[in-house]
């Protein structure tokens, strides 16, 4: 249930602050809130969730973690579904609150494409520019960031975060990552974030063009996260394996960093 709330959190102000500058046509806000209100969705998300659950926030997150068995396979898809189901509620919420507003911003349509396009207020799509190869490169290079952020904050042989401040540099580092990475395809860099939503705009009304749009993109932000996050995992973990230092157990804890 945690999960559900943590998304709902992370949905609400990411995805609502998406549909503020978009159905004002940039009146109310710009990029740059749309990437503080990520940031701190995220922020409030982990704490909503981390007292009870760990938190485990990221579908890429933990499969990297499996992967090196520091996570139980047993766990991974009950933790999965939850995020998606989580996101998915986020995304019906902000659906909810706007709708007057995306129904008038769409002259009465839900379109996937075009100029008044707003299927991606929920989930993410490529710019206009974007090759389908650029934006899995896109998705790998944020995520394999966001990775190896996230075990530095916890390494007690690298300077680990304060305690309690985990969250808010967290939300940091997601904040970073979309200002220097966002304009590609929006830096979904976590598949439950993007499937949660998209399954919602097809099921609400936007119809199979969420799947096909860009060239059949939805499957970039679901595969290449996973690859970013365990790259990410063997870039920071790499040094400790020539060296022969042992990994700190505070590494088998990172499912409560993620986006």
């Amino acid at each position: 249930v945690l999960y559900c709330v943590h998304f709902l959190s992370l949905q609400i102000f990411g995805c609502g602050a998406v549909a503020q500058v978009t159905t004002s046509y940039d009146t109310k806000g710009q990029f740059l809130s749309i990437n503080l209100a990520f940031a701190i969705g995220i922020t409030f998300g982990v704490h909503i969730a981390h007292g009870i659950s760990g938190a485990h926030l990221n579908p890429a997150v933990s499969l990297a973690f499996c992967l090196i068995g520091r996570f139980q396979w047993s766990k991974l898809p009950f933790y999965v579904l939850s995020q998606i189901i989580g996101a998915y509620l986020g995304a019906a919420t902000v659906f909810a609150q706007y709708y007057d507003a995306i129904m008038s911003y769409g002259g009465g349509n839900l379109t996937v494409t075009g100029p008044t396009a707003t299927a991606y207020i929920f989930a993410t799509y490529p710019a206009a520019y974007l090759t389908t190869a650029n934006g899995f490169v896109d998705q790998v290079v944020g995520t394999g960031a966001l990775l190896l952020c996230l075990m530095a904050l916890v390494d007690t042989r690298n300077s680990p975060a304060p305690k309690g401040l985990e969250p808010a540099l967290v939300g940091t580092i997601v904040l970073v990552i979309g200002i220097a990475m966002g304009s590609n395809c929006g830096y979904a860099i976590n598949p439950a974030r993007d499937l949660g939503p998209r399954l919602f705009t097809y099921t609400a009304g936007w119809g199979l063009d969420v799947f096909t749009a860009g060239n059949y993109w939805c499957w970039v932000p679901l595969v290449a996260p996973l690859v970013g996050a365990i790259l990410g995992c063997i870039i920071y973990l790499t040094p400790i394996a020539l060296f022969s230092i042992s990994v700190p157990p505070e590494l088998t804890h990172l499912g409560h960093l993620s986006n």
